[in-house]
This record gives structure tokens, sequence and C-alpha cells, in this order.
């Protein structure tokens, strides 16, 4: 059942990304990412990503995973938590990076 869920959950956002186009407002994750170090962070590649946030994470959801582009200890301290909150959050944000890794790869 999860592993269909996922799939759907890509296809659809596959399928809005497409119809959506680099038309989408900057998010928080296109915001964190644009003013990230990176040398790799573009505007195609930090809109891509929103695009795919924005179909797999919650607006809250967003703006915490935003946070770790800043602080990436920050990342690990909630990978490592043993709260409840954190492992769902950090469940829904590996499936994301995943997604966005996948779909944004040519950006």
């Amino acid at each position: 059942m999860k592993c269909s869920y996922r799939a759907a959950l890509a296809a659809t956002a596959v399928t809005t990304m497409m119809m959506l186009g680099s038309t989408a407002q900057a998010g928080p994750i296109t915001r964190a990412c644009l003013a990230s170090d990176s040398r790799a962070a573009s505007p195609a590649l930090c809109g891509c990503i929103q695009q795919v946030a924005d179909m797999v994470l919650s607006n809250r959801d967003q703006r915490q995973a935003a946070r770790f582009f800043k602080k990436p200890d920050m990342a690990q301290e909630v990978k490592m938590s043993s709260s409840r909150s954190d492992e769902q959050f950090w469940e829904k944000y590996s499936y994301f990076g995943a997604v966005a890794q996948e779909q944004c790869a040519a950006s």
C-alpha cells in the first residue's frame, strides 16, 4: 500500500510540475535554495525542488525543510530524534528528497 501511495503521489507531482512549468511563486524552499552557498543552485533547479515540495510537503514542513539549507546540522538532529513528530517529518522529508532528486536532476 505504501509503495502504491508513493507511486501515485510521484505521478501526480510530475503531472502538476508539467502543467505549472516555471510559473510557480517562490516558496520557502526556492528562497532557501537560492540563498544557499551551493554552486549548483539555480532558479531552474530551486524552482523544480519547490514544485516537488508543493506536492509532497505541507507549508509547515516546507518551512522546516528550508531551515536545513542554512543549518544542515539541524537535519541530522531531526533525523536522529526519537520524537514521533520528527520521525513523521523525516519520513516525508526523505520521500521529498528522493522525488526531487529524481525529477530535478536535469535542471
